[in-house]
């Protein structure tokens, strides 16, 4: 009753009673967070900074700097010659191979020259006939000219005068022939000359010192010389031979003769030989069917002394042709260097100190330096996370 007088409600007994509340979830998740914040905060106060970096490092060093433009190239001989056959016939005997050395003048090779022999045979005859004709033919002068002079002195009388024309006649018949008789004479002496030397061309002889690069021909092989010259040897000098560089449209014009060039080959990668530019041919070599519309290239020659011979016909050359060079210069690498023009010098306490050196030339992969850094001293060219090491350490 008292519950009623001062009107208290009672719940009924159906009714639910309010849910009670809970801290949610997400403030554990935020609670996790700001103590994983707080170990990390205090894990790097005590590893002292950030994580360990190594860096790569180049010495500044001296060192020689080039530019170059870059072709390959074929090595030649300088001096060759091929010798061929100026007459027809069988190739009877040849006196050399490949690889024999030959002086000037030296007996290589002879042709069968039996046809040619008997014709300056027959014309050493027939100049003995002209020669015994004109003989006889002066001795008929000689007493024509003797009638034309006794007959002169008689010639105040009528019968004498009628003899002294017919002597002078026939003196001058005589004179006529010989003359004539001398003409075919010249030209048969003429003709055995040149027969001469075409007998002479069976005999064929080396034109140059040198050394018998290739034999084109073999004993017993027929030469026909009317229609073309048969090759029977190429002879080259082998002391001094020229490389032919094939030069792009493009890198040609950096070319200059006297400029310093120097190459290798494929069986010596690693020795250089050294010489000077020659000459640029003026025009591109003629190129046929699909080589025809190929890149445009220019030929640079320039000749290498041979002592040892080392060097052979048809070897490969990878040439270099130098535009620029500097030598025994401070240089670091490019890749030391920042787009402003600065580097990074690791100091001796091993931190990096930032410079700006003064530069010079500069070639793909280095740099020189005119001031600014000393050498033996580091550049950096790059840096990385110590290997092995974490990124966070605790300090002990």
């Amino acid at each position: 009753m008292n519950a009623l007088n001062h009107g208290a409600k009672i719940p009924a007994p159906w009714q639910e009673s309010p849910p009670t509340r809970r801290p949610g979830k997400r403030w554990v998740v935020l609670t996790v967070l700001a103590l994983a914040a707080l170990a990390g905060a205090g894990l790097w106060h005590l590893r002292g900074g950030p994580p360990a970096v190594a860096y790569d490092t180049a010495p500044v060093i001296r060192r020689d700097l080039e530019n170059a433009v870059t072709a390959s190239g074929r090595i030649e001989p300088h001096a060759h010659v091929d010798v061929g056959a100026q007459v027809s016939g069988q190739l009877r005997r040849l006196h050399v191979a490949a690889g024999d050395r030959v002086e000037a003048g030296q007996l290589l090779a002879e042709i069968d020259a039996e046809v040619q022999a008997a014709q300056v045979e027959g014309l050493q005859a027939e100049l003995a006939r002209l020669a015994a004709e004109r003989s006889e033919l002066q001795a008929q002068l000689g007493f024509a000219e003797r009638q034309a002079g006794r007959h002169s002195s008689l010639a105040g009388r009528s019968s004498s005068r009628v003899t002294l024309e017919e002597a002078e006649r026939d003196r001058d018949v005589l004179r006529a022939r010989i003359e004539a008789l001398d003409a075919t004479i010249r030209r048969s002496r003429a003709g055995l000359r040149a027969e001469e030397a075409t007998l002479a061309r069976s005999r064929i002889t080396s034109p140059m010192a040198g050394t018998v690069v290739a034999a084109l021909a073999r004993e017993g092989q027929t030469l026909n010389a009317n229609y073309d010259t048969p090759l029977i040897l190429r002879i080259a000098d082998l002391a001094t031979m020229t490389v032919r560089s094939d030069v792009s449209e493009a890198d040609v014009v950096h070319l200059r003769p006297g400029m310093p060039v120097w190459f290798t080959t494929l069986g010596f990668p690693d020795r250089k030989h050294r010489a000077t530019l020659r000459q640029v041919l003026p025009a591109p070599p003629v190129k046929e069917g699909e080589e025809a519309n190929s890149v445009v290239t220019y030929v640079a020659l320039f000749d290498i002394a041979n002592p040892g011979g080392a060097l052979l016909s048809g070897m490969t050359a990878q040439v270099f042709f130098v535009t620029e060079s500097a030598a025994d210069v401070l240089a670091i690498p490019v890749s030391a260097l920042d787009e402003d023009g600065a580097v990074r010098v690791l100091s001796a306490a091993g931190t990096p100190e930032t410079r700006h050196p003064r530069t010079g030339m500069r070639t793909r992969s280095h740099v020189e330096i005119t001031s600014g850094l000393e050498e033996g001293e580091l550049v950096i060219t790059g840096e990385r996370p110590t290997e092995g090491e974490p990124l966070l350490r605790i300090a002990p």
